[in-house]
């Protein structure tokens, strides 16, 4: 044996020379690739063993029993679990792959047994026998089904090793060269094996799955759950969308739904399951792409810095004359090799990465719509019983603002971990805190949807980016080192000018935080502002007062930018900093270098230097930019933690020791409303037998908050109750719809059942509206309703409620909006009918009179007390009879009747093909010509002193000794060599760093003004044109759907399109400077360099297409996903009540599926571009390197044509990608400019003289015929009729009748099809509308308040003064407790007391028309009396047109006006009452 191993050891130092003169890569120089030692060939010989121990090492760890919980997959399909599968059997793949895997390791390993025993002195062959009886091992225990990535690696370096030998081996006797080569067969039949094995278990069910290259489906799921190896890594599987999109525009029916581990039923389920902080749940979720991304972080910056030493070496090899060519070929290969590894990992990061993002966001979505749930409805304002009771507003304590802003002191407040440290050394903790600690405000609409669509992206965000927490600190030391290996302590001077740059950008990072926490409270207010517009706008527009509303959102907006200015520029000054330092680092490292040590500064140093010295100052800038982003990372959590820290609703409980008892029971129970102590409803003793239950009582006596109480929506401060513990059938004062069909509506979440529902639509008097429909109950009605009338909103809600299962029914007000034969329908065969036999209804009405004989008990509510009456004790209301129809007559609906479209709400559009070249210049418009001109010359400027440094970097190495280059500068012949005076060289290159920087700065100052002006001028834009579009806008468009455009789309215009803008243009310049400097030193360059942008272009143009199509798709699905939310802040009560919170769950895990998934294979293809990019861009790079090392270039021009030429590929490859990106982001600036091109409403060619209307002009219609839309049905059909001014005059009729529709054609909303209406003498049509509607008071039955104070509400405009303002609340109200400084909230007034205040607001404006449209219907009959006197004194002049089914609210009227169908029906009144038309 001994002698053996001399034997061998005496041949390997006989090969030595040979291998070290073929080998010069180990050792080279002054920069080090692997350690000298006595055989290079040695080492890649010995390479497969660290593998193969190291998958041995890698498989016992993860056979261990115990795992930590975040190193286990999040969701695992399994084949015992049915729910993890859509069905079907198992395709079991045939065990020919593994088999003949196995039978390749075996030939492998007898193929290097015999090579040893056929030479001994072979002894490295026992490296590769090690490796193959592993991977014999490894394939035996394991019998894989899937595709083994552990063999994949060991054959991969079986391979390697075997080749390097094999080149450099020159002395191998021939039969051992062959058993070599059956090794590299075998090694690659391996590897091709491995990458055609599925990535899926062969025992699980592929049905229901799309095949890869077959057409897509939505039915199916995403091919990416069986998919062999190599479509995985070179994204193949997406060929068959791409193919769909370049042939047409995608649809969503074409694309698949997500795969197993990206559908959020499944993350949502295991997400809850999850405890800890928000931060710490979606690591454990996530912990598995983490690691891997760690992985993958590490080969990326290895490879990376790879690159500028096989540069070196490569200039190295070229300079030396007496190498061979191919040595330097060698080093070309090697870069390949390493490009290519890059280009896959850049793959794999990209989609673990994305996974983590997808599913961390996911995640996020679904857990605050879950919290959003289940959270207590606080009033804005009631978050103090001072505010409660004394009515500070609250609501300008913190301005705007749902989030803490300087010094406030409210969620978490210490960072964790790293964080923690970063924020002590940043001295975040050490800002100013107030004195005053603020209560915190719970979040409104406006923050939820900032927290949805900001933060949540703020903190996914941060998984996406998760490699470059690894990259950037293994980046920066390995660049150091490496530096340090190439030029020594010299570069410490270098990294001085860094230190100095990131010390100065601590300081101004801390004042950053502090503007950023104030640029998204900013954000928030406008947002909540937006939000309150948007659901208000029609009220806005029938007083008049959009215009000044919109003025406050500019004001917010206007608070944002200037913000975002000041943050723009402490960003611009930090990069500034930044780019200054990495612009002075080769200046002092070279100063230190020739000055200071004395070298020479030749080619082979100076451009691999270069290279390294922006690899270094990359890192180094990316440390503080790193920490930035986790710090708004942090800001984020702290405000989704904020969010979920609100406390819950209560679950309905027994909260008592009763015994035995079924039915809901109070026992000296006392309430208040959530986020006060205050009680509003004191001391109930109260029973709810089987049976009808009235309650009754005056306007904002507590009727509600009891409803509220029963359903736990209250906070229980006392006594004892049994609450309601299942589903409630509830129906709200204010009727809460969905924009989806009638029966829809109705059935909500029960099953459906045809003879009950039939039941139910006769019992709630809807047969005969529903016939009117043309699709029945199958008819699509608008948000809240849209579409239907008032009462038929009402009866639909009621129908909701009387369907459900629901044992226990709570009806609040359903019949206030009701005509008194529709009432009485309703009393008798649903309140008395076979629908609610053994069950427990609470029906709180003003109108007792109607049901108080049906009543097992009375409850009279007054100053939050109640007590049982004596049903006979009860006086009764009586309606009068003034119109006759017949109930089970047909009629039309009130808004948008008989022909109701298939789908009321219009599908979201979506352009089709690119972004249009108008889109990018309304955007170039909005941002100024001038300053995007400025821009350009700036960029350019940049582009030329880049080239000019780099070309005086050339020149400075060329000109020591050595041959000269001819076309050197001639301003550069005039400097001195640099052996002589190294100074002048040092200086110039100085000043072009300078200058670059300088210039740099500039750029990005003009960027920042040119976003702020874009993105000012677009929103102010359309928020003009949203505020005069037709109302039919507004009918047919989604809340969500507009709020998506102006805070997703509009953000998007916020956010970095002009960067990619100004990014684009530089691509642009920095490419045609490459085919400049590629052309000027030989057309070979140039005619193969336009070859390979004719390759990268075809690429492209493949996949533009698909993109747009998805990015589109993105777009529009991210619109429900809004609306989801607002729907339910909307109907959160009601929601609850049904116990439907799962159901609500459901559907928002599938709208964020869908959108999710558009989003997934938007990505999905850019991995598809990038994967064929990158290696696209590796190739191409080699051949250019092959190309200067055949033309005989001179070294120094030779680096300078391969930095251009690297150039060019790098610049095409980002233009085409930049391109793609600015056309994906354009897309939300087309979805903007969309909505600066909507339909406006005339406004108006005549402006009346100041005194009209007078008092001697009255109102008349000739022929007027209206309809909604041109597609409808008449709504009013050829109405004639006078109304005298000064007078009062009642519309009355059925519900659907056409009462509405009459009332509101007086603000000339729908012009008339036919004829005209006259205001004292002058057509409404051709009046200016602004005019019209100041001149016109328009009082709807569910009045619209804004959330500040009661005066904000009276005077908005602040037109009164003050004690003018309180006189006529105290007239209006005298029995409230209210005073002009009570605060307003979305949740601390009833529907009765809205009332009251939107009659004090039409008293105070004292309009010459006024018009009241159910405007007493919720307030009690002896207030309404009172109120409406006081009314008509006020009114003295006015006309009033007074819509009502209760006789208090006609009381004095001066006549009538029956409608029916349309049409007039009947016409009557005394003196000076309505007389007929011709």
């Amino acid at each position: 044996m001994t002698s053996r191993i001399s034997s061998g050891q005496t041949v390997l130092q006989a090969w030595r020379p040979s291998f070290q003169a073929r080998l010069p890569f180990f050792h080279v120089g002054a920069v080090y690739i692997l350690p000298q030692a006595e055989t290079p060939c040695f080492f890649i010989s010995l390479a497969p063993v660290p593998v193969a121990l190291g998958v041995l090492l890698l498989r016992a760890f993860l056979a261990i029993a115990y795992r930590p919980r975040w190193l286990r997959p999040f969701v695992t399909e399994r084949a015992d679990d049915p729910k993890s599968f859509t069905g079907g059997k198992a395709t079991k793949a045939p065990p020919t792959l593994p088999n003949a895997l196995l039978a390749l390791a075996v030939f492998g390993f007898i193929t290097q047994v015999l090579a040893i025993w056929l030479d001994v002195q072979h002894l490295t062959a026992l490296s590769r026998v090690l490796a193959w009886a592993v991977t014999v091992l490894l394939l035996v225990v394991d019998q894989p089904r899937t595709a083994p990535v552990t063999v994949l690696l060991i054959s991969s370096s079986l391979l390697l090793s075997q080749l390097a030998l094999s080149y450099y081996d020159t002395h191998a006797r021939s039969l051992v060269v062959l058993l070599h080569s059956c090794e590299i067969l075998a090694a690659l039949l391996s590897i091709f094996f491995i990458l055609c094995m599925p990535l899926r278990d062969t025992d699980l069910p592929v049905d229901g799955i799309g095949a890869a290259f077959e057409k897509p489906d939505h039915r199916l799921r995403s091919p990416e759950d069986n998919l062999t190896l190599w479509q995985f890594m070179s994204v193949s599987w997406m060929s068959s969308l791409i193919s769909v999109g370049s042939e047409r525009q995608l649809n969503s029916e074409d694309v698949w739904k997500l795969s197993f581990e990206f559908q959020h039923r499944l993350l949502h389920k295991k997400f809850r399951e999850l405890r800890g902080s928000v931060v710490r749940r979606l690591l454990a979720a996530n912990g598995i792409d983490l690691l891997i991304l760690l992985i993958l972080g590490i080969v990326e910056a290895t490879s990376n810095l790879a690159q500028p030493i096989l540069l070196q070496q490569l200039l190295r090899a070229m300079e030396d004359g007496s190498a061979p060519r191919s040595k330097a070929v060698t080093f070309a290969l090697l870069s390949l090799g390493v490009g290519l590894v890059a280009c896959q990992s850049s793959v794999f990061s990209l989609w673990f990465s994305r996974r983590s993002y997808e599913r961390s966001r996911g995640e996020m979505i679904t857990m605050l719509y879950e919290k959003t749930l289940s959270r207590k409805i606080i009033g804005e304002l009631a978050v103090s019983d001072k505010s409660a009771r004394t009515g500070e507003d609250l609501n300008d304590a913190v301005p705007g603002s749902d989030m803490p802003l300087e010094g406030s002191e409210s969620g978490p407040k210490k960072a964790q971990g790293p964080l923690k440290a970063v924020g002590r050394f940043l001295k975040i903790n050490s800002w100013p805190k107030s004195t005053d600690k603020k209560p915190q405000q719970p979040a409104s609409i406006g923050k939820i949807y900032n927290l949805m669509r900001n933060d949540v992206y703020e903190v996914a965000q941060r998984f996406w980016e998760f490699p470059s927490v690894v990259r950037v600190p293994l980046s920066l030391v390995l660049s150091v080192v490496l530096v340090w290996k190439l030029i020594g302590w010299p570069c410490l001077f270098g990294i001085l000018t860094v230190a100095v740059a990131q010390s100065i950008n601590a300081v101004v990072t801390r004042i950053l935080l502090q503007f950023e926490r104030k640029r998204r409270a900013a954000t928030d207010q406008k947002l909540k502002k937006t939000t309150e517009y948007v659901g208000a706008i029609r009220h806005l527009r029938w007083y008049g007062w959009q215009d000044v509303w919109r003025e406050r959102i500019m004001q917010a907006r206007q608070q944002e930018l200037r913000l975002f200015i000041v943050t723009g520029l402490l960003r611009a000054l930090i990069n500034f900093f930044n780019f200054l330092a990495s612009d002075l680092f080769p200046v002092a490292a070279f100063y230190a270098y020739t000055i200071l040590a004395g070298r020479p500064l030749r080619i082979d140093i100076a451009f691999p230097a270069l290279q390294l010295f922006n690899m270094l100052e990359s890192s180094l800038q990316a440390v503080p930019n790193l920490i930035t982003v986790l710090l708004n990372a942090k800001i984020a959590v702290d405000r989704i933690e904020d969010f979920m820290g609100e406390p819950d609703k209560d679950d309905p409980m027994v909260r008592s020791q009763f015994q035995g008892h079924q039915q809901i029971k109070l026992q000296d129970a006392s309430f208040a409303w959530p986020g006060t102590s205050h009680q509003v409803l004191q001391d109930l003793s109260l029973e709810f037998p089987v049976g009808l239950t009235v309650v009754c009582g005056k306007v904002a006596a507590g009727k509600t908050a009891l409803l509220q109480a029963l359903l736990g929506e209250l906070e229980w401060q006392k006594g004892q109750a049994i609450l309601p513990n299942d589903s409630v059938g509830y129906c709200a004062q204010t009727p809460w719809l969905q924009s989806m069909n009638i029966r829809e509506n109705i059935i909500f979440t029960s099953p459906y059942e045809e003879g009950r529902y039939r039941k139910v639509l006769e019992a709630c008097a809807l047969t005969p509206d529903l016939a009117a429909f043309k699709d029945g109950d199958l008819t699509n009605i608008g948000e809240n309703g849209t579409g239907l009338s008032g009462g038929q909103k009402a009866r639909v809600a009621l129908a909701r409620a009387v369907y459900s299962p629901a044992k226990i029914l709570f009806l609040d007000d359903p019949l206030s909006a009701l005509d008194q034969q529709t009432a009485e329908t309703i009393v008798h065969k649903c309140l008395c009918g076979p629908l609610v036999e053994a069950r427990t209804v609470v029906l709180v009405t003003h109108r007792t009179g109607l049901c108080k004989h049906l009543a097992k008990q009375v409850i009279e509510v007054l100053e939050g007390r109640a007590r049982v009456l004596d049903p006979d004790a009860i006086p009764v209301i009586e309606l009068s009879q003034v119109v006759s129809s017949d109930s089970t007559e047909k009629v039309r609906d009130e808004d948008d009747e008989a022909g109701t479209p298939d789908k009321f709400m219009e599908d979201e559009k979506r352009a089709h093909g690119g972004v249009k070249a108008a889109v990018y210049w309304e955007y170039v418009k909005a941002g100024k010509l001038r300053w995007w001109a400025i821009l350009i010359v700036i960029v350019a400027l940049h582009r030329l002193v880049g080239v000019g440094e780099t070309w005086f970097l050339k020149a400075w190495g060329e000109a020591y000794d050595g041959p000269q280059e001819s076309a050197a500068s001639g301003l550069l012949n005039d400097l001195p060599s640099p052996e002589v005076n190294v100074r002048p060289w040092l200086l110039g290159f100085s000043l072009l760093a300078i200058i670059q920087a300088a210039v740099w700065g500039i750029w990005q100052c003009f960027m920042i003004l040119i976003t702020y002006t874009a993105g000012r001028r677009m929103f102010m834009d359309v928020m003009k044109r949203v505020s005069h579009a037709t109302f039919r806008f507004y009918d047919v468009t989604p809340v969500g759907r507009l709020m998506n455009r102006l805070t997703s789309d509009i953000g998007t215009v916020d956010g970095n399109i002009t960067s990619q803008f100004e990014y684009l243009a530089y691509l642009v310049i920095a490419w045609i400077s490459s085919v400049i400097i590629i052309a000027s030193v030989t057309p070979v360059f140039l005619a193969f360099s336009l070859s390979l942008t004719a390759i990268f272009v075809l690429i492209f143009c493949r996949f533009l297409p698909t993109s747009q199509s998805l990015r589109r798709l993105e777009m529009v699905s991210l619109s429900p996903l809004m609306s989801n939310f607002g729907a339910l802040l909307d109907g959160l009560t009601t929601v609850r009540a049904f116990r439907a919170q799962s159901s609500f769950q459901d559907r928002l895990i599938a709208v964020t599926d869908a959108f999710q998934g558009m989003d997934h294979f938007y990505w999905s293809l850019q991995a598809w571009l990038m994967y064929r990019f990158d290696a696209l861009s590796a190739i191409s790079s080699f051949l250019l390197t092959l190309l200067a090392l055949y033309t005989g270039l001179t070294p120094g021009l030779t680096a300078f044509v391969l930095i251009a030429a690297s150039n060019f590929v790098r610049h095409t490859h980002k233009l085409c990608k930049s391109y793609g990106q600015l056309q994906m982001d354009f897309v939300s600036v087309e979805r903007v400019v969309e909505l600066l091109h909507l339909e406006q409403e005339p406004p108006g060619t005549v402006d009346p003289p100041a005194w009209w209307p007078s008092s001697s002009g009255g109102i008349v219609f000739e022929n007027v015929t209206i309809r909604y839309a041109p597609h409808l049905e008449p709504s009013l059909s050829n109405i004639s009729l006078r109304i005298p001014a000064g007078s009062t005059t009642a519309l009355l009729g059925r519900t659907g009748s056409g009462k509405s529709t009459l009332a509101l054609s007086l603000l000339a909303i729908m012009k008339p099809e036919t004829g005209r209406i006259l205001i004292d003498n002058i057509d409404i049509s051709t009046v200016n509308t602004q005019t019209l509607r100041n001149c016109i008071t328009f009082l709807p039955q569910d009045p619209h308040l804004f959330p500040g104070t009661i005066h904000t509400n009276l005077d908005p405009l602040g037109e009164h003064p003050p004690s003018h303002c309180a006189a006529i609340l105290a007239r209006v109200a005298p029995t409230q407790p209210w005073t002009l400084d009570t605060p307003i909230s979305s949740t601390n007034l009833s529907l009765g007391q809205r009332q009251l205040i939107a009659l004090a607001r039409a008293v105070l404006r004292k309009s010459a028309v006024v018009v009241l449209d159910e405007a007493t219907a919720s307030v009690d009959a002896e207030t309404a009396r009172q109120v409406l006197r006081v009314v008509r004194e006020e009114l003295k002049g006015s006309t009033v047109v007074v819509v009502a089914h209760r006789v208090e609210a006609v009381e004095g009227a001066g006549g009538w006006v029956a409608l029916e169908g349309g049409r007039v029906s009947g016409l009557g009144g005394g003196a000076g009452g309505v007389l007929g038309g011709e």
